[in-house]
């Protein structure tokens, strides 16, 4: 079945206007027609209800005196699984610098002081800690955005991959999604260019295996995954993951203690038995004062996007597919005028698929807790909380020179 028999299939005629577009324009829309998934287009008529929370209970996990107590022991199951290549990291890096005040992409956000230092040299930088005490180069997954992917290879080149061994890193594109308006019908955002935006960041496996980018790197067991908004993050930590295999768990996860009841982090918890996170406003005030003997908050573990996958699970999770949530948004669209409108109100859906949902579709999950002032500055801001000036703060009280 040829590309316009199956736009009418699916009552999309009004793509099949190809006039007007040079024959590069013409083949690069056709391919963006071919690349349709139209099992997540045809959501919009009856999107699965996410909203609904089941049981809601405490996960139990490893507080810091039990992992410094087995350090050792995690530290040797950790470094023997990096020396064999059977881990690997994955870092999302598909935003752009918009809320700092650049255009470039957000890891090539420069935060130093009396020199340059960018986002993603210091990430490296911790990175490179682990090859050091390892003795083994960890493969590095780096996830860009169809806007920034161009930027972000040359600012690793121009920059020589901060000393990190450049046969380890491997680069690939977020997949996108269309977006529909309230009829289901998929916009444009200009002439032979489909509006599109990207899948979330629940999306990362399957971009990844899309653009086959472990090929190279058949022993993979595990995919640490973190973001780029972290400056302190610290991945393939040879004891979170030594203490994660140890568990016998799918997924670990890396959380800090939450500084007050009511802190705007999203929770680490049970939900009808499976591990979940949940927003902060979705606990009930009773849940988020509730203390244990020792005192201490029983929803306490805030989350802070750093999770060890296994891969086994995880082509098991991606087989099943995991859910897409349909979102109401204001999406920038083509008029019947030839010109680009930007609603002041919802007009469509965007299909986004979130990491979240990969914790909890991998069936148990261990809490790791880390200190908070050592491996969490997210930036967010240019100033204020979570911002460069607070990210700064932090690293200079890690002995890192601004």
């Amino acid at each position: 079945m040829d590309i316009a028999d199956i736009l009418k299939q699916h009552g999309q005629e009004h793509l099949l206007d190809f006039g007007g577009l040079s024959p590069e324009e013409r083949a690069a829309y056709a391919a963006q027609l071919e690349n349709i998934d139209w099992e997540t287009v045809e959501l919009w008529k009856d999107p699965e209800d996410l909203s609904g929370k089941g049981r809601i209970e405490p996960i139990e996990g490893l507080r810091i005196p039990e992992i410094e107590k087995n350090r050792d022991f995690f530290f040797g199951i950790g470094k023997e699984a990096i020396a064999k290549g059977k881990v690997a990291a994955v870092l999302l890096a598909g935003g752009q610098g918009t809320r700092l005040g650049s255009d470039a992409p957000k890891g090539a956000y420069d935060i130093g002081l009396t020199k340059p230092l960018y986002i993603f040299e210091q990430q490296i930088k911790n990175l490179l800690s682990v090859v050091g005490v390892c003795g083994a180069a960890v493969p590095l997954f780096i996830m860009t955005s169809g806007k920034n992917d161009a930027d972000t290879r040359a600012f690793f080149e121009a920059h020589r991959y901060f000393g990190y061994p450049e046969k380890y890193v491997r680069f690939f594109v977020q997949d996108m999604a269309p977006s529909v308006d309230f009829n289901g019908k998929i916009l444009l955002e200009g002439k032979g260019r489909l509006a599109l935006s990207p899948n979330g960041n629940g999306g990362w496996y399957s971009s990844l295996k899309r653009a086959d980018a472990d090929r190279d790197f058949p022993a993979i067991e595990w995919y640490n995954v973190y973001s780029v908004d972290n400056v302190l993050q610290r991945m393939a930590d040879p004891v979170f993951v030594g203490a994660t295999i140890a568990s016998g768990k799918m997924c670990g996860a890396k959380v800090v203690c939450k500084n007050a009841p009511g802190e705007k982090v999203g929770v680490l918890c049970l939900e009808d038995g499976a591990p979940s996170v949940i927003e902060y406003y979705e606990l009930t005030p009773e849940m988020a004062e509730m203390r244990d003997e020792k005192g201490d908050l029983r929803y306490i573990y805030g989350v802070i996007l750093n999770y060890l996958f296994s891969a086994k699970r995880l082509s098991e999770i991606a087989q099943a597919r995991i859910p897409v949530h349909v979102v109401k948004k204001k999406i920038p669209y083509l008029g019947e005028n030839g010109m680009l409108v930007k609603p002041e109100k919802e007009n469509g859906y965007k299909f986004e698929t979130l990491i979240l949902d990969m914790v909890k579709l991998a069936g148990s999950c261990l809490p790791f807790e880390v200190e908070r002032e050592k491996e969490f500055a997210p930036i967010k801001n240019k100033t204020g909380t979570d911002s460069v000036e607070s990210a700064r703060e932090l690293l200079k009280k890690n002995g890192v020179q601004l």
